[in-house]
């Protein structure tokens, strides 16, 4: 099995939140729902003030934690690709449950009130089968996002690749979202700016 997974250049993402767009689009999700976030974080003071973006949706871990809560088992690791998925035949058990929501450390699964049902990034698996590839990475006007099979992606873009920033720390799970960092993200004195 490949692990597919997403690169993301922090140093020339522009914040645009299109791939944010892109993938509300796709998905088709009402207002208030999101399965891809751009963050914005100011870091320093004049004269040495810096600003940088995190642009984050589930990163198709090694070892989820939504998928070892979720009790219906619809949560699952796709066998051919890696990637965390629903298994649409298998319904979900809605707002009395939300235990994938609660377990994953990066806050990914979302309930969706208006579908009684947990939703999440499932990395358009259905595109990626006839060889197309994700919303969010063919809308990004900086090409700052990446996606495929890790291994290819760690081999194309370098070692210096990490995995976690003090705005988004490991949660243990093995995440396949690798990001080049700004020269600003590494600052643990940061602030997030309000959208």
């Amino acid at each position: 099995m490949a692990q597919y997974g997403f690169y993301f250049d922090q140093t020339v993402c522009a914040g645009c939140h299109t791939c944010q767009i892109a993938c509300k689009d796709k998905n088709r999700l009402d207002v208030g729902t999101l399965y891809r976030k751009v963050r914005t974080f100011e870091v320093g003071e004049y004269p040495n003030p810096g600003i940088y973006h995190l642009a984050t949706t589930c990163n198709h871990c090694d070892n989820p934690a939504c998928v070892a809560a979720c009790p219906t088992k619809r949560t699952v690791k796709d066998e051919e690709t890696g990637l965390v998925c629903h298994d649409a035949n298998i319904k979900c058990l809605g707002e009395m449950c939300q235990m994938c929501v609660k377990a994953c450390p990066y806050g990914h699964p979302v309930f969706i009130p208006e579908r009684e049902e947990v939703g999440k990034c499932n990395g358009c698996i259905e595109l990626i089968r006839k060889g197309e590839e994700p919303a969010c990475v063919t809308s990004c006007m900086m090409r700052a996002l990446k996606f495929g099979p890790i291994d290819e992606l760690k081999a194309q873009y370098g070692d210096d690749l990490v995995t976690e920033l003090p705005c988004f720390p490991d949660g243990g799970t093995g995440p396949n979202f690798f990001i080049k960092p700004s020269k600003f993200a590494s600052s643990a004195d940061f602030e997030e700016k309000e959208p």
